[in-house]
């Protein structure tokens, strides 16, 4: 799987920010709970954060509404993130892009299929979708005009996007001005693909340090630092699923909005203004060949469900597809609880924080859902490297309380038996 991180460099200025949204139902970004034990978890003290949720209007949650109309109406009402609205034009672009790329994949003309024959900095081999996607959102963020710096899963060092058409520039330039940083997972899924698996792309974009100003080749990684951000720093996120149909699921912080593409005029279409996770739900979604290797709080969690011996006492079925996106997006809908929790083999987890696991985190609270490790919110993680891994449980509020509940249990038991 290849993962990018874009610093894209947006003229923006966010001193004043979003305009607040005078009154609003939707959920904020850190789920309110009755239980005394997740108030200890979700209400810390809160991560300074310099964005409000934009207002939207009533077009905004019109069924119907185009992708491009809703972004402009989105524009309009908050001018000051006008830039956002370009970028995510090639993102919608982007998408439409990648989910033909991926319907003809099958087909023996494409040549698409199969490994690309090299392996990334992390030791995996690369997918031939996984360049041609990868390159394929450069290019499309490259040509927003914005200047921009990578620094990729497949990358030693940075290269300037803006650089020879070979990518053998080695320049990077920072604009004196505000910035955006963009991280994307561009094909996520992709062992899946050779077998029509269902794919997606996940997208988070953040604030650059507006103090960051570049003099010199020695304040670079300084100003690269600043993609190390935890997700109550994202701005907005967004995933597109290629599948059945072509789904783009956007967030910029004041609820979830689904669009669907439709192929007849080209657009993606509001198909599911607000969009609510339901409170609980009897579905998990797991590699449960992994469950004897899991932490005892999260394998009793999880053999709880299967028995019908939890705290909902409904017995939970199982849906997993082993495609972080088409397993979230039926989560999101259906409600239930998604999870690649740490075990013996990956004491860490195996999903990636900064373009994996903080977008799409953003997107379940954003619904109304939770995320967690199971001790530790994922939204507050910041990251120490640019590739951590991180454990992730999330989806509908009650179910994932039940592991944090498990969590804090065996944790205060571990305490008293060492007191």
């Amino acid at each position: 799987m290849k993962l990018s991180i874009f610093a894209l460099i947006a003229t923006i200025s966010t001193s004043n920010a979003f305009t607040p949204l005078a009154s609003s139902t939707r959920p904020s970004a850190a789920a309110s709970s009755s239980s005394a034990l997740y108030s200890t978890v979700e209400e810390a003290p809160p991560v300074s954060k310099s964005t409000k949720a934009p207002v939207f209007d009533e077009v905004c949650e019109t069924t119907g509404v185009t992708f491009t109309r809703f972004m402009s109406e989105v524009a309009m009402l908050n001018p000051e993130i006008s830039e956002l609205t370009t970028l995510f034009g090639a993102i919608d672009t982007s998408c439409k892009a990648i989910t033909n790329l991926v319907k003809r994949s099958q087909l023996p003309s494409s040549e698409t299929l199969g490994y690309q024959g090299e392996v990334n900095v992390q030791g995996e081999d690369q997918k031939k979708l996984d360049v041609i996607t990868n390159d394929l959102l450069k290019r499309a963020l490259r040509f927003t005009g914005k200047l921009g710096v990578l620094a990729s899963e497949e990358e030693d060092e940075p290269v300037d996007l803006v650089g020879n058409e070979e990518g053998k520039s080695t320049e990077v330039i920072f604009e004196e001005t505000d910035k955006y940083v963009v991280v994307f997972d561009p094909l996520d899924g992709s062992s899946n693909v050779d077998a029509g698996i269902p794919t997606g792309t996940i997208i988070g974009v953040y604030e650059h340090d507006e103090n960051c100003i570049v003099d010199g080749a020695e304040d670079i990684d300084n100003c690269l630092a600043n993609t190390l951000q935890p997700g109550t720093k994202l701005v907005a996120a967004a995933y597109c699923l290629y599948s059945s149909s072509t789904f783009l699921v956007l967030t910029l912080g004041n609820g979830v909005y689904m669009f669907t593409l439709d192929e007849q005029i080209g657009e993606f279409i509001l198909s599911k203004p607000n969009v609510q996770i339901p409170d609980s739900s009897p579905i998990i979604s797991f590699n449960e060949a992994n469950i004897e290797k899991w932490d005892e709080p999260m394998k009793n969690t999880v053999k709880a469900w299967r028995e019908g011996t939890g705290a909902s006492g409904q017995r939970y079925s199982s849906r997993y597809i082993g495609s972080m996106v088409g397993d979230v997006h039926r989560t999101l809908l259906y409600g239930g609880v998604f999870g690649y929790p740490a075990d013996t083999k990956n004491t860490s987890g195996k999903l990636r924080l900064l373009y994996e696991g903080a977008p799409m985190s953003f997107i379940m609270e954003q619904a109304g859902g939770l995320s967690t490790t199971g001790t530790q919110r994922v939204m507050e993680i910041t990251p120490e490297i640019v590739h951590q891994r991180v454990p992730i449980v999330m989806g509908s509020k009650n179910d994932v309380q039940e592991v944090i509940d498990a969590y804090a249990a065996a944790t205060a038991e571990k305490e008293l038996v060492a007191n």
